[in-house]
This record gives C-alpha cells, structure tokens and sequence, in this order.
C-alpha cells in the first residue's frame, strides 16, 4: 500500500486514527509523495560521498611512504670506505699438540697388574708405566726354552758322534794304508826273488793281487776319510740352525713375557694411561700416550669457505693468550670435518711460558697482500663475491640500503667492486631486523 504523507492544517485537529482507519475531518489533508523521494535520494547520495571520500582518503594513505625505523647509532658500527693496501687473513681457533708422539700398545693379551706410572710423570724411553700379567706367555716362554736346551744338547750329541766317526774312519785308513805299504813291498820282494828263480810262480803272483787290492782298498779308505770330514759341518749346520730357530723362538716368547712390562719408549710426559688395574687388553690396545712437550705445532680449525686460499709456507701467527709466536703452515687436512678445515702451523720462535700441550689458542694465517684496492670493515654478513644490500649512511642522518658487490675478504675487511666510493659510511653491524625496510634513522 502507497505510504502518503499528510501536512496538518493549523487551526484543524489532527484526524485520529483507529484500527488503521483515518477518520474523516472537516477539511482534507494534502499528499507529498515527492517528500520521500527527496530523503531517500538525500541518503543515497550522503552515503556514496561518504565512500567516495573514504576511497580517496584509503588510496592517500596508501601512497604515503612508511615512516622509517629510528636506531640508536651508537648502537650499530659504522665504517668508511677507504682505498689502500689490504692484507687478506683468514682466523680459527685451535690448539697446541706435541709434534712427536707415541702410543704405547699391547703386544699380546694380558691383565694389567700394576699401574707405576701416573699422567703428567716425566719419563724416559726405559721408563716402566704398567706391569701386565699372562700366564698363556709365561708358560710358552718355559716351553720354549726347554725345547731350546733339548736341541742345544742334540747338537753337542751330533758333533761328538761325528767326530768319532771321523777318528774312526782315520784309523781305518791308516790301517788299510799300512797293509798296502806291507803288500807293496812284499810283493817288491817277490819280483826280486822270482827274477832270480827263488819263488814259486804262484806265490808271486799272490803277492802281486794282494798289494793291488790293498791299493785299491787305500784309495778308497782315504775317500772315505775325505768324505766323513766334508759331512760333518753340513750336519753340524743342519742341526745349528733348528737350534738357532728354536732359539729365535724361545727369545721371542721371552720378549713377549717382557712386553708385559710396558715401558714408555721416548723421552717425554706421560699424557694419558686409558687402563685400569685388573683391566684385559687385547693386542693393539692402547695403553699409554706419551709425548715430547718441548715441541709443539698448533692446529687450527679454518671455516671451510676460507680455508680454499691457504698454501703450505704461507706465515701464520699463534696467539697463546701470553704471547703471541710466528709460525707457518705445514699442513692442510684434504678433508673437511664440521664445517671446518684443520691447518698445522709449525711455530718458528719459542713458546711464551706456561704454554703445553692442549692449550688454546688463536690462529691468523696471512693470504696474501692487495695493493690500492676499495675497502672497508667486514659486514656480519658479508661474503666473497656476494652482492647483498648495505646500509648507506646519507647526510640528513638516515640509511638507505643499496646494492653492494663485494670481491675477496679478510678477517676484519673485505674488498668492494662496485656499489660504494671513498669516504663512504655504511652499517657493519646486523640489519637483518630492517629486511623490510629500505632506509631507518639514526638517532
């Protein structure tokens, strides 16, 4: 039903209303059916300005920078860029190890009986550490030298037999050789007596076949003579060298048994002795560390990213926290273990007192030197031949951030290639809180 809007006339009553009925008056009110139309077009247009002013305020807001971050600057590091010589360093803890040691190991099973020795005793090469006990070796040790004197006693045997078998075959030669003369000249005789017809044909002829015998005989008697003296060094050597094998054997079982007296072999410290009393070792065990602590070399552990520049000779220095020793690198490990790559430097003058074996310490190998090259303070976050955002100090007391190639680094410095001049100010410290933010105000 249309809704009709009623102008009251002043000076009439105002029509009452029941039940939705309007009751008639004396005089008749006016329609304005445009009233409604007006208000309504009124609120659609209050309510489009008020978007279209919401929407341009929105887009105004929108387009205003974000204010910048303030920052205390005493509380960040700022550097000037500088053109110059640089020295390429490379820096990594490490400590100090003994150039010369030996670990002591068990030769032979054995139970470890008494412990002489304590870590931190000086000791020398016939030093006794540790008393072991094996009842296995001691008794193959008797054994052996029992087997020793058994074939010791066989060659004395062997060489009596054989010289009176050599007495006895001399005796036989003589013997025969003295028949032989006897038949020669009886038979010399014979010749004698038969050219003057004073002998039987027969008897001569005995004669003569006695005395080529008895030659024959001699002959042989004294090859055999010559042979019985050959023999007797062959067989002597023969038996002498099982007794010198049993020998070698029975002195190998008794250095066994002294292995169980484990001594230190060098001059040094005992570092460490990892066994207890009662304790079984297996051969290869160790037993004790000892080492020389009058030579020392350094380790050091360079970040496996720096490491790729250090060179064997290249100069180091050493700093024990009581002095500082220059050295040289001896030795780059091929491998890399966390992250880290283990450098030996040699130490080319004398440690500072208090210095020994396990001690901390500082390690700074020099790279190389760079002359007339762009150069400032190593960001935290800077890396070689990385371009990363740095934080420019500008003269109205802020820092923009702009685009910065670096080239080769040091450990308080790296090279620029391009993006800052001489004179420069930038941010060193972490600004990885402002990624977000292009420029922040120092304060």
């Amino acid at each position: 039903m249309e809704q009709r809007s009623f102008e009251v006339i002043p000076g009439k009553k105002e029509p009452q209303r029941a039940s939705g009925f309007v009751a008639p008056t004396s005089s008749m009110d006016v329609a304005r059916p445009d009233l409604a139309r007006k208000k309504k077009k009124r609120r659609v247009i209050i309510i489009g300005a008020s978007v279209l002013g919401l929407a341009a305020i929105w887009i105004a807001v929108s387009r205003l920078k974000p204010a910048a971050p303030s920052v205390d600057r005493s509380s960040v590091w700022v550097d000037t860029v500088k053109r110059g010589p640089m020295l390429r360093q490379v820096r990594g803890l490490g400590t100090l190890v003994p150039e010369d040691i030996r670990w002591v190991a068990a030769a032979k099973d054995g139970r470890v009986e008494k412990i002489v020795v304590r870590p931190g005793a000086h000791v020398e090469p016939d030093t006794l550490l540790v008393e072991l006990s094996s009842s296995d070796l001691q008794q193959a040790a008797r054994d052996a030298e029992l087997q020793e004197k058994a074939a010791e006693s066989d060659l004395v045997t062997l060489r009596a037999t054989l010289q009176r078998e050599l007495l006895n075959q001399e005796s036989t030669t003589a013997q025969v050789h003295s028949e032989y003369q006897q038949a020669k000249m009886q038979a010399e005789t014979n010749d004698n007596l038969k050219k003057n017809g004073l002998i039987a044909d027969l008897e001569y002829k005995t004669s003569i076949i006695k005395r080529d015998e008895l030659a024959s005989r001699d002959e042989i008697e004294k090859k055999r003579l010559t042979f019985a003296g050959d023999s007797i060094e062959p067989q002597l050597a023969s038996k002498q060298a099982a007794v010198d094998q049993l020998k070698a054997s029975a002195q190998m079982r008794v250095n066994e048994v002294e292995n169980l007296h484990v001594r230190a072999g060098m001059t040094g410290v005992l570092q460490q002795l990892p066994v207890e009393v009662g304790q079984r070792v297996i051969p290869g065990t160790n037993i004790a560390r000892v080492a020389d602590p009058t030579k020392l070399k350094a380790q050091v552990k360079i970040a496996e990213t720096q490491a790729k520049d250090v060179q064997i000779n290249q100069p180091a220095s050493i700093d024990t926290r009581n002095g500082v020793v220059a050295g040289h690198v001896t030795r780059v490990d091929p491998a890399v273990e966390q992250g880290t790559v283990t450098v030996d430097v040699a130490l080319d003058d004398a440690l500072p007192k208090g210095a020994r074996p396990d001690l901390s310490v500082d390690g700074t190998i020099e790279l190389e030197r760079l002359n007339d090259v762009l150069y400032v303070g190593r960001p935290a976050f800077a890396q070689d031949g990385a371009t990363v955002g740095v934080f420019k100090v500008a003269a109205n007391g802020e820092a923009i951030r702009g685009p910065v190639h670096f080239g080769r680094s040091s450990v308080n410095t790296i090279e620029i290639l391009s993006g800052l001049n001489v004179g420069d100010q930038v941010i060193l410290s972490d600004t990885s809180a402002y990624d977000s933010h292009d420029r922040i105000k120092l304060n």
